[in-house]
């Protein structure tokens, strides 16, 4: 059964991702991005929001990840008109770079098969 804070969880999801593709006009965030999830704790004080950056450019990406942690007020406003909710959480950005990570063990996996593949 979903509890009460997992469809929390989602919703904030589903409006942060929506927010920052079509209302944050920050120039800043010029590199792909995902929302992969929220994480809000019982009482609704806080949320870690968990975005995943993709880039060639860890600059860019920095820059990014800058901007969309600079529009935690904006989101809050937003998500408190939309939602009729009685406390919306403080949001807390979290880079995540696990699937940067798993891209490169699957570079270096792919990168011994051919060695292997060649002998």
């Amino acid at each position: 059964m979903i509890n009460r804070t997992d469809k929390l969880n989602a919703e904030f999801k589903r409006y942060i991702a929506e927010l920052l593709t079509k209302k944050v006009k920050d120039p800043r965030i010029t590199e792909m991005f995902t929302i992969l999830s929220v994480d809000c704790d019982r009482e609704l004080s806080s949320a870690k929001v968990y975005v995943s950056i993709f880039s060639t450019r860890p600059e860019k990406a920095a820059e990014t990840f800058v901007a969309i942690k600079e529009s935690e007020p904006f989101i809050r406003r937003e998500i408190s008109k939309s939602m009729h909710i009685r406390k919306v959480p403080q949001f807390v950005f979290v880079l995540d770079s696990s699937m940067a990570y798993g891209q490169k063990i699957q570079e270096i996996l792919n990168e011994i098969n051919k060695t292997n593949n060649n002998n």
